[in-house]
């Protein structure tokens, strides 16, 4: 059915340039797209039991991550998400995602997601790469960026906070993991505040 609603950002406008690759502003992260020598790094994160909790899903071999890695280029080209892995800028070594795990165009939204490798973590990698992406995303055009955790993930609430992401209100049972439903934080940033 049509709509009235112009496009926030019109369709075809991210997908009509490759996905770029970000850089932090210390310059010691980069935020690349997914190649296919991630699959190694990918699968041995989701067997991290932390990750496994609070992202739900599994990683069962390197062919799958390879299998998820090529839909993250699908991903870019529908204009569906973006997702990066989170690298050291020296050598490629991969410390996390980062994800604008959905897009929605015609509203302006998009939702962040991420996870850092639990031998990365303590080192800042999340916030650094958070901001880096949000700068990009609200330079895109995207009027609101959501950032959903549970309330129960203590740390995922302290990388909103530190990346300058305002606690707007929770979520009553609003997400099942592997123990039952959650409570969810919603954290946003906006585009003009």
């Amino acid at each position: 059915m049509p709509t009235e609603l112009k496009p926030t950002i019109p369709p075809g406008t991210l997908a009509a340039t490759p996905q770029p690759t970000l850089t932090t502003a210390d310059g010691e992260l980069q935020l690349r797209p997914a190649e296919s020598s991630d699959a190694q790094a990918i699968y041995e994160a989701f067997q991290d039991p932390a990750l496994r909790f609070w992202h739900a899903r599994t990683m069962e071999s390197p062919q799958e991550a390879r299998t998820w890695i090529e839909g993250t280029h699908e991903d870019w080209r529908s204009e569906r998400a973006a997702q990066w892995i989170v690298a050291r800028a020296g050598d490629g070594a991969p410390l996390g995602r980062m994800a604008l795990r959905t897009m929605d165009l015609l509203e302006g939204l998009a939702e962040i997601g991420y996870w850092v490798l639990p031998a990365a973590r303590g080192r800042a990698v999340a916030p650094r790469a958070l901001a880096t992406v949000t700068d990009w995303a609200l330079a895109a055009g995207f009027h609101r960026v959501e950032l959903l955790h549970s309330t129960r993930n203590e740390p995922s609430c302290r990388v909103a906070e530190k990346t300058g992401y305002p606690l707007e209100g929770t979520r009553r049972s609003s997400a099942l993991h592997t123990d039952g439903w959650h409570d969810m934080h919603v954290h946003v940033r906006l585009q003009n505040p």
